[in-house]
């Protein structure tokens, strides 16, 4: 590291990430730049007035890693965390890499990497960088030297708990949750350290274990009276794997709790009881991790519909009296205004196509649900949002300015039934299997011309009613970020990052990125000048759905980047044109219907959610159906079952025997086949 990039470290403290006027508007220290997660910057120095002049100002290329995370921009060094966490540290003038540090998350993960697709984002407090990892380790990082300063395991390595979001540091701590409720028997918890030592200081579950060994807290004593039956053996879930806000006017910690472990009330809890604290908004004390309050968006969750969506904080007039609220706008496509002093329900109001229920009351706080949705008798039930959301993990933004929420808005449906699964029967798939004892179709393709859209929908929060709407290709849109300039930047999966005017929704700048853009931006400033940075590339959980996608998204060619802008930037990004993703030759395919159908179970169970339904890729990892590697037995076998590319993400399954991986090989051939019969038949 030189001098010069030294000199640029200059000393950001605590007010960094406060919500109010102290904080210094050219750092973005956190994930949402502020503790309240508003995703805005308050700087003006690129507007509506100038930002037909922005420009490139310089580009690093990536590895083909996971490349959606939002970075860090603190004293003129831009911090971004890409695939198995790998954290890189730049100048962020001039786009100089200072120094890199590798976790070596993927080699140590095991079946841990079976889910999960890498870090999200990195927190930054008292000199250092924190970073979570795959395997399970918070890590804190030297911020001048990317040297380990401590490092802590908060998950055991025996169960397929992992991290994948970003920390949060607050007040001298640092909290760190987890995912992995989906696939095996968790129980969810957040855990705080010191931030200069790294000493545990508090951990809160937000289920409850075996009554018989004791309760840790009255919180849990009350949650397990939600709770039925012997749930503890199922894990339970609520993972809080992505959102967590810190109110500093309130001194608490605010988790977005997930879904439920298995999905299926029925099979968890004996469809009894609310199964608090899942698919809630919970306040915690920030120095004893004390339950404060919470709000229930799903009580009995049985959809994959977490609460785990970003919370922003703000403080609105509402019915003429100023309110202190957190707005959140999670799976179930509902906006909620909360009151988070005490967790009181202002409004709730559905932004998207929503069937499951008809409205939330008001005085009660609880969804009036369908009849139908709990998919009873052996009923199939389509679901408006689909459990990927009405808004998925990827921010919004709220400005403070225009008072208006910024959306990256999905409408999809999914169908879900589970006939012929009894509490008597269920059985978890083994191997860190997606199975949450329901039988869901994630891919509904004749439920209307709304399936598979997405926009970028400003939200009017106190009158809770759309401002603007603007339409964006496909199922899968990028994360937002606002600025004071009256601008709001997102990227699309088309490959543009794009600025429109936050007060109307006109679209007044776009780039042409060569790849997908769904992280969100930042902005910051360096020696009076403004800049936006963005990573490029497709990844994390969109990756299941490519048959709803309007392009194929190749893993292998689509351009990796960080990109960063200035008004007057005049670099250029190099020339390419790669070729159309396009299925492998395989002559010596022969159909065998009969083994296709058993990979096709085994495929879902096991590959679907990287590699895409009906082996259809969506970028994240590569599209099957055009390798050759399934073409081989034992290529197949070194890569699957021996794990040759562990380290680059693919995980290991070792117990998989001949016959599995034989039928799922067959399964993907056929799939390359039918692609092949749709290609020859339009010619």
């Amino acid at each position: 590291m030189t001098l010069a990039s030294m000199a640029i470290m200059g000393s950001v403290g605590a007010a960094a990430i406060q919500d109010d006027a102290v904080s210094d508007p050219n750092n973005w220290a956190a994930f949402g730049r502020t503790a309240g997660e508003q995703h805005f910057s308050p700087l003006t120095g690129i507007s509506d007035a100038n930002v037909n002049r922005l420009g490139l100002a310089w580009s690093m290329d990536l590895p083909p890693q996971n490349s959606v995370s939002t970075p860090l921009a603190v004293d003129g060094v831009l911090y971004t965390a890409t695939g198995y966490s790998v954290v890189r540290a730049i100048d962020a003038a001039t786009g100089k890499l200072i120094w890199e540090y590798d976790s070596r998350a993927a080699e140590l993960a095991g079946r841990k990497l079976r889910q999960g697709w890498g870090i999200r984002g990195l927190a930054y407090g008292q000199g250092r960088i924190f970073v979570g990892t795959h395997d399970g380790r918070l890590v804190a990082l030297d911020r001048r030297t990317g040297d380990v300063a401590w490092e802590a395991r908060t998950l055991p390595l025996d169960n397929a708990s992992f991290i994948s979001g970003p920390p949060r540091y607050f007040d001298g701590k640092v909290i760190i949750g987890f995912g992995g409720g989906d696939v095996s028997a968790v129980r969810g918890y957040v855990t705080t350290y010191d931030a200069a030592t790294g000493r545990q200081l508090w951990r809160f579950h937000t289920v409850p274990g075996n009554p018989a060994d004791g309760f840790e807290n009255d919180a849990m004593k009350m949650a397990a009276k939600t709770w039925a039956g012997e749930w503890w053996k199922y894990g339970g879930g609520g993972t809080v794997w992505n959102a967590m806000t810190y109110d500093r006017s309130t001194n608490s910690i605010i988790l977005g709790v997930g879904n439920g472990s298995p999905w299926n009330h029925k099979i968890r809890s004996m469809g009894q009881g609310d199964n608090l604290f899942l698919a809630s908004v919970v306040a915690l004390d920030a120095d004893s991790g004390a339950y404060k309050w919470h709000y229930q968006v799903n009580p009995g969750e049985s959809w994959d519909y977490n609460a785990s969506m970003d919370m922003e904080l703000a403080d609105l007039t509402i019915d003429g009296k100023p309110r202190q609220v957190l707005m959140t706008a999670p799976k179930n496509g509902f906006f909620y205004v909360i009151d988070r002093t005490n967790g009181e329900l202002i409004s709730a109001e559905p932004f998207v196509k929503v069937s499951w229920a008809s409205r939330i009351d008001r005085a009660t706080g609880r969804p009036i649900e369908h009849p139908d949705a709990r998919y009873p008798d052996g009923k199939t039930f389509t679901m408006w949002p689909s459990p990927v959301g009405a808004h998925t993990w990827l921010p919004m933004a709220f400005s403070p300015q225009h008072r208006l929420a910024y959306i990256p808005a999905i409408e999809m449906a999914t169908s879900y039934n589970d006939v012929g699964i009894t509490r008597q029967n269920w059985v978890r798939t083994p191997g860190n299997a997606v199975d949450g004892a329901a039988i869901p179709n994630f891919v509904v393709k004749d439920a209307g011309p709304l399936n598979g859209t997405s926009s970028l929908l400003a939200w009017d929060p106190v009158a809770q009613r759309p401002a603007w709407k603007v339409p964006t290709p496909g199922p899968w849109n990028g994360g937002v970020m606002a600025t004071a300039g009256n601008l709001v930047f997102q990227g699309r999966i088309d490959g543009t990052l794009n600025a429109y005017a936050a007060d109307s929704g006109k679209r007044l700048w776009s780039f042409a990125a060569q790849a997908p853009v769904t992280a969100a931006p930042i902005s910051y400033g360096v020696k009076g000048v403004q800049y936006v940075t963005v990573l490029t590339g497709m990844g994390t959980s969109g990756s299941a759905f490519g048959p709803l996608l309007p392009v194929n998204i190749d893993y292998r060619t689509q351009a990796r980047r960080i990109l960063t802008f200035r008004i007057g930037g005049r670099a250029t990004l190099p020339a390419t044109r790669p070729a159309p993703i396009a299925p492998a030759e395989d002559v010596s395919f022969a159909s065998a219907p009969a083994v296709e159908g058993q990979g096709a179970i085994a495929y879902a169970q096991h590959c679907a959610v990287c590699h895409g339904v009906d082996v259809v890729a969506a970028g994240h990892a590569p599209d099957l159906r055009a390798s050759t590697i399934p073409l081989d037995d034992a290529a197949f076998a070194t890569v699957v079952r021996d794990g040759v590319l562990q380290a680059n993400g693919m995980p290991r399954f070792e117990e998989f025997d001949d016959a599995k991986l034989g039928a799922i090989r067959q399964y993907i051939r056929s799939m390359g086949a039918a692609w092949r019969a749709r290609l020859a038949a339009k010619h």
